[in-house]
């Protein structure tokens, strides 16, 4: 009987800490999942700022500013690819950054302009040096560069309510090449794909909705 009832005591301190065990293991789970979740988190908050465009913030000046940006998302995957360092990521968007406030700010020539004469420079390196040939990776981004800069280039020459929804659709379908590079965890940093991915999707989103 002393034995049943030191079992039964044990038992009944046990089922005690058993659920405040289970809470704190089910917040420090979500605490993890939400602390991995901060290129959406950054994402958000940036597309949540106002256009530092200026007088470009609506209208047919943000889809012009948006179309000469997209050739960059496309652009920054195939130089990742090229030099096979996925740590250079996120490096190279800023870098991607500071291109576009600087030639915003001289406006001498197109942005997309110098973002096309660019990735035409890394493939004639990927062409001369075979890895165009050797790898499919590289391949793929080279592919997508033209599929999302023609896209681009559409949008700026279409009429404007045509060339708002083009652009649009570029924005979104780099959004679904994001998730997917991100589902493969290829060529890019896994971080930046989330945070393009998000950013790329509510581009589309106020294209349509709000310009």
């Amino acid at each position: 009987m002393a034995n049943s009832h030191l079992t039964d005591e044990t038992a009944t301190r046990s089922a005690g800490h058993e659920e405040p065990d289970t809470d704190r293991r089910t917040r420090t789970h979500w605490a993890r999942f939400l602390a991995n979740r901060w290129p959406t988190a950054l994402a958000l908050a940036m597309t949540a700022l106002p256009s530092s465009g200026g007088g470009e913030g609506t209208g047919e000046g943000a889809v012009g500013v948006f179309a000469q940006v997209l050739p960059l998302l496309p652009l920054l995957y195939l130089v990742v690819a090229k030099l096979g360092r996925r740590a250079l990521t996120w490096p190279l968007l800023g870098a991607g950054v500071v291109s576009v406030v600087g030639l915003r700010m001289l406006d001498v020539v197109a942005i997309s302009t110098v973002y096309v004469s660019i990735a035409l420079v890394v493939l004639v390196w990927g062409a001369l040096d075979g890895h165009l040939r050797r790898t499919g990776e590289f391949r793929l981004q080279a592919l997508g560069w033209a599929v999302f800069t023609a896209l681009a280039l559409t949008g700026l020459v279409a009429d404007p309510d045509l060339g708002r929804y083009v652009i649009a659709a570029g924005w979104l379908l780099h959004g679904v090449w994001d998730f997917v590079h991100l589902w493969r965890n290829r060529t890019v940093a896994r971080s930046f794909a989330e945070w393009c991915g998000v950013v790329d999707v509510v581009v589309a989103l106020q294209l349509v909705v709000l310009v």
